[in-house]
C-alpha cells in the first residue's frame, strides 16, 4: 500500500460535490415535510368554475364540509352547530372584516351547503366565499 506524500501533483482542482448533494437532499426532505402542513382546511374535492375571485388580505377563515357532512374549521372538527358558530364568532370578534371561505365537497347537495352557509350567517358572518378549483383551458 502506498501513500502519497508531498505535493507532486500540485493543487487539486476537482470539485467535491458530496457536501452539495447532502445539502440538497436535506432541503428536499424539509420541503416534503413542510408542504402538506401549509394547506389550510380539510381535503375535499372542489367543484370546477370558469372564473373566480382573487384572494385579498387578510387571509380568510377556511372551513370545510367533507363528503360525509363533517364540518371543520382549519383542521378542527365541529360535531354540532353551536360549537361551530361559537368558533366563527370568536374569529370575527378578533377580525371583523375577515372573510370566510367554505370548501365544500362537490358530492354534497345544495341543501347541505346552504345549511352551513346559514349557520355561518347566524354566527355573524357577512362575507362567505365558496372555494372552487379553476377550470383548465
Amino acid at each position: 500500500m502506498g501513500m502519497a506524500v508531498g505535493s507532486r501533483g500540485g493543487v487539486k482542482a476537482d470539485i467535491n460535490v458530496t457536501p452539495l448533494v447532502d445539502v440538497v437532499l436535506v432541503l428536499l426532505i424539509i420541503f416534503m415535510v413542510v408542504t402538506p402542513m401549509s394547506q389550510q382546511g380539510k381535503d375535499v374535492t372542489l367543484p370546477t368554475a370558469a372564473q373566480g375571485e382573487t384572494r385579498d388580505k387578510p387571509e380568510p377563515l377556511v372551513f370545510s364540509l367533507t363528503a360525509d357532512k363533517a364540518l371543520f374549521v382549519g383542521k378542527d372538527a365541529f360535531p354540532d352547530t353551536a360549537s361551530f358558530q361559537e368558533r366563527v364568532q370568536q374569529e370575527l370578534r378578533a377580525q371583523p372584516e375577515r372573510k370566510l371561505l367554505l370548501k365544500a365537497d362537490e358530492a354534497l347537495t345544495c341543501g347541505d351547503v346552504l345549511g352551513v352557509l346559514q349557520q355561518s350567517r347566524d354566527a355573524g358572518a357577512r362575507k362567505v366565499s365558496l372555494g372552487v378549483s379553476m377550470k383548465k383551458n
